[in-house]
């Protein structure tokens, strides 16, 4: 397990570095606020979740899948499959299992309130990706563990998984530009920046599309696929009607904010009723 934990930080830290510095070099849209007003803030909420996973669930997703092995729980054990099929599968179907979570968090009223703080950014950089509520982060886990056990995903799928979860999420967070032909073929691969970007749109019809976090193909397949704002990625306001100050870029906010009963809670239903 500590084995792990070193190398998925190694490799956080890596891809975060190439990232910001691909920011830096080619940024996509002009900041509305500065580093020093974000990035203490949502670095210090990735250090609280990182914190109490440690200290509640450590190596809960790597633990789970191991007992699955052994005790041969699961889809893909009952299904025998060869070891590479198997892999495969289980990354695939682990990245369908958070699609669906990333639904539900979204539709689910007490859910979104937990959701709306990886929202609630009013820039779209890098850290934006490792800004979620710490309670956002266990249920995550748990909802993670229950996929893991009912699909029998192998220790390595689970693994690899794990790795891409981190680095597609400071990818597809980057405020950084692609070449657009690029950008129009790597869509089919893998979610790109501007595709999630459309996602974090202030607009409850573009904030209810794209859910995809590593693999596009689902928001495809299940009619959830937007390919640009409205407005344009330089003109579209990102972030939460609700919270617009730049106070509630603060650490301690954040925290609280699910407490915050205000308009623009439920992004789903508001954009079905006003249909």
């Amino acid at each position: 397990m500590e084995f792990e934990g070193a190398i998925r930080l190694a490799a956080f830290a890596a891809v975060f570095a190439a990232v910001a510095l691909w920011e830096a070099l080619a940024p996509r849209r002009k900041r509305s606020f500065g580093r020093r007003a974000r990035w203490p803030h949502n670095l210090g909420l990735l250090l609280v979740d990182v914190a109490l996973v440690r200290v509640l669930v450590p190596g809960a997703a790597i633990a789970v899948a191991m007992t699955a092995a052994g005790s041969g729980w699961g889809l893909l054990n009952a299904l025998a499959l060869p070891g590479w099929a198997a892999i495969a599968a289980g990354i695939a179907l682990l990245d369908l299992a958070i699609y669906f979570q990333h639904v539900m968090f979204h539709a689910v009223p007490a859910l979104w309130r937990l959701h709306r703080v990886h929202h609630a950014d009013l820039d779209f950089d890098v850290t934006t990706g490792a800004r979620f509520h710490p309670i956002e982060i266990l249920i995550s886990t748990a909802i993670k563990c229950a996929a893991i056990a009912a699909l029998g995903a192998p220790v390595i799928s689970v693994f690899v998984f794990e790795m891409l979860l981190n680095a597609t999420a400071m990818f597809n967070h980057a405020n950084a530009s692609l070449p657009q032909r690029l950008e129009r073929w790597l869509r089919w691969l893998v979610v790109t920046p501007d595709m999630h970007r459309v996602h974090h749109s202030v607009r409850y019809e573009e904030s209810s599309s794209n859910f995809g976090f590593n693999l596009p193909w689902w928001d495809r397949l299940f009619g959830t696929y937007r390919a640009q704002p409205r407005l344009g990625h330089a003109a579209m306001t990102i972030g939460v009607d609700a919270f617009r100050s730049s106070q509630d870029l603060r650490l301690d906010r954040l925290l609280v904010q699910p407490l915050r009963d205000t308009p623009g809670q439920y992004p789903i239903t508001r954009r079905q009723a006003a249909g």
